[in-house]
C-alpha cells in the first residue's frame, strides 16, 4: 500500500520534494492510515507532516477521547499536531445550515489557517473509493451534471488526497497488519446524515445484489466524468478565445460579455452549455450556484427577440441585443424582472407594484397556495425544488429555523419529507409549500414590488379562490 501511495501520489504530483503537508486526523480509520502512510513516506520526499484534528463540541466524553488519542498517536510517530476546538452547533445556529455542514466549513477553515501558518501546506484528507462513489451517488441522485458526476479531484488547489486509489477494505487490513489502532465516531451509524444512507445501505445493497465491484466501476465512471468535463471547459475556452466578446469601462465598474447567436447556435448542445458557464466563469471568477435551469434560460435567449432579458446569481444580467447573446455586471438595470426559475408546471408568478394595494386599501390575503413576497428583497434566482441540507427560513426574531427542524416540530413523516416542494432563493427558503413563508420576505410598509407565486390556482389544494384581481394596467405577463 505505501508503494501504490507513492504511485498514485507522484502520478498526480501531489507532493514534490520538501513538501509541507497538514494532515486532518480526526482518528477514525482512513485519516489514522493517511497520517501513517505520509510518515512512511516522510524520508523519501523528504517531508514536513503536522497533523490537525478538529474538535467540534459535539459528542461529549467521546470527543474529548477522540482528540487526546490524536494527540498521543501523532506523539508516537514524532508529528506534531494541533487540535483546534469549534463549536459546530452555535456556528450551524448563526449561519441557518446543518450541524453537518457547519462542521465541514469549520474543518476546512481549521486545515486552511493551520496550512497557512506551516508556510503554503498541502492538506491531505483521507477519502477513499468508497467516499468518491458515495459522493457520485449522491450528486447523481441531486441532478448534478458532468463536474459533480466526476466525484472528488486527487488533487484540487492545495487539498490532495492520496487514498484515493485505496478502498475500505484495503485500509483497514493495513492497520490490522500493523496493530494500529483507531477510533470510531459514534456520529458515522447515524441515519439522519445522506452520505451514512449510501455508505450503510445503498452501496452495501448494490455491491451484494447487483455487482460486487460497484464501487470500483462508480469510481472509474467518475474518472471519465472528469476527463469528459476537463475535454468540454477546454473546447469552451477555445471557442471563446476566438469568438467572444469582452466590453466595459476603464475602472472595471462595468463589463460585458457576449457572443453572436450564430456561433452559439451551430455548437453541440453541450458545448453551447459549457460556453455559457464559460462566460458566467470569467464574468464573475466563478461558476458557483449556476446550474442546469439558468444555462437553459441563457440558451434560449437565441430563440427570444431582442430586449428579452432575465437575472442570474450574482446580480448578472443575460440578455438578447440583436444577433448577440450578452451576459454583464455593474450597470444599473432599467427593469428588474422576476428571477425565477419555473421548470415546474404547477408554479406561476408574477410581479406588481405595491402601490396597487394602497391605491385599492387592499390587504395581503391569507390564502394557503397562493403567496405574496416582498421582490426587493430577493437579490438571486428562485427555485422550486425538494429540501436541501442546509435549508432554513427566518422567524419573527430574525432568527433562523432550518427546515429539517420544522419539519421534525410539525411531526411531518420522515416518508413524505423529501417530497414536499420549497420556494427558495440559494437554500433561504421563502416558502415550504402548503405550510409556513419566511418573516423575511414578508411585505412590508417599505414594499416597493411584490411577487406573486401561485401553484395550481389552488384548484388541487381544497379548492381556493383565485388570486386577487390586481388589473388596471399594472399586471405583467406571467413568466
Amino acid at each position: 500500500m505505501e508503494k501504490k501511495a507513492e504511485a498514485y501520489i507522484r502520478t498526480y504530483h501531489m507532493l514534490e520534494q520538501g513538501s509541507r503537508v497538514v494532515a486532518a486526523v480526526s482518528g477514525g480509520a482512513d485519516s489514522v492510515c493517511l497520517l501513517h502512510i505520509l510518515v512512511s513516506l516522510k524520508e523519501r520526499f523528504d517531508l514536513k507532516i503536522q497533523a490537525v484534528h478538529i474538535h467540534h463540541g459535539l459528542r461529549g466524553a467521546e470527543a474529548d477521547r477522540d482528540a487526546r488519542f490524536v494527540r498521543e498517536l501523532s506523539d508516537m510517530w514524532e508529528v506534531p499536531c494541533l487540535v483546534v476546538y469549534r463549536n459546530a452547533a452555535s456556528y450551524a445556529a448563526e449561519k441557518g445550515i446543518s450541524v453537518e455542514e457547519a462542521g465541514r466549513e469549520l474543518r476546512y477553515q481549521a486545515l486552511y489557517e493551520a496550512a497557512k501558518a506551516l508556510g503554503g501546506a498541502k492538506i491531505a484528507v483521507a477519502h477513499h473509493q468508497e467516499d468518491q462513489a458515495e459522493t457520485i451517488l449522491h450528486n447523481l441522485f441531486r441532478g448534478s451534471g458532468l463536474k459533480g458526476l466526476g466525484g472528488m479531484a486527487p488533487v484540487r488547489d492545495d487539498i490532495i488526497r492520496p487514498l484515493l486509489c485505496f478502498g475500505r477494505r484495503e485500509i483497514l487490513g493495513y492497520l490490522k497488519s500493523r496493530q494500529i489502532p483507531w477510533r470510531q465516531d459514534s456520529t458515522n451509524d447515524c441515519m439522519d446524515y445522506t452520505r451514512n444512507k449510501l455508505r450503510h445501505k445503498v452501496l452495501p445493497t448494490v455491491c451484494q445484489e447487483v455487482n460486487s465491484q460497484a464501487v470500483e466501476h462508480i469510481v472509474a465512471a467518475g474518472e471519465r466524468m472528469r476527463q469528459a468535463q476537463a475535454y468540454f471547459e477546454a473546447e469552451a475556452q477555445r471557442l471563446w478565445r476566438n469568438y467572444g466578446q469582452t466590453q466595459g469601462d476603464s475602472q472595471g465598474r462595468y463589463r460585458r460579455l457576449g457572443i453572436s447567436k450564430e456561433v452559439i447556435t451551430g455548437l453541440p448542445h453541450i458545448v453551447q452549455a459549457y460556453m455559457v458557464m464559460e462566460m458566467t466563469s470569467r464574468l464573475w471568477g466563478s461558476r458557483r450556484d449556476i446550474s442546469a435551469v439558468h444555462v437553459e434560460q441563457v440558451l434560449d435567449l437565441t430563440k427570444k427577440e431582442t430586449g428579452k432579458s432575465f437575472l442570474l446569481p450574482w446580480g448578472i444580467r443575460a440578455y438578447r441585443e440583436y444577433d448577440m447573446i450578452w451576459m454583464e455586471i455593474g450597470q444599473k438595470e432599467a427593469k428588474k424582472e422576476p428571477a425565477l426559475l419555473l421548470d415546474h408546471p404547477s408554479f406561476s408568478v408574477k410581479c406588481f407594484p405595491a402601490s396597487v394595494l394602497r391605491e385599492k386599501h387592499q390587504k395581503i390575503p391569507e390564502k394557503k397556495y397562493t403567496k405574496w413576497f416582498d421582490y426587493d428583497k430577493i437579490k438571486g434566482t428562485l427555485s422550486v425544488r425538494t429540501r436541501q441540507t442546509g435549508d432554513y427560513f427566518t422567524l419573527k426574531d430574525g432568527k433562523k429555523k432550518t427546515v429539517k427542524a420544522f419539519m421534525i416540530d410539525e411531526k411531518i413523516p420522515r416518508s413524505k419529507r423529501d417530497e414536499m416542494l420549497l420556494l427558495a432563493e440559494g437554500h433561504h427558503v421563502l416558502w415550504i409549500i402548503g405550510c409556513r413563508i419566511s418573516e423575511f420576505y414578508k411585505i412590508t410598509d417599505e414594499t416597493q414590488q411584490i411577487l406573486q407565486v401561485k401553484t395550481d390556482g389552488g384548484e388541487e389544494h381544497g379548492g381556493e379562490d383565485s388570486c386577487p384581481d390586481f388589473r388596471g394596467g399594472c399586471e405583467q405577463e406571467d413568466q
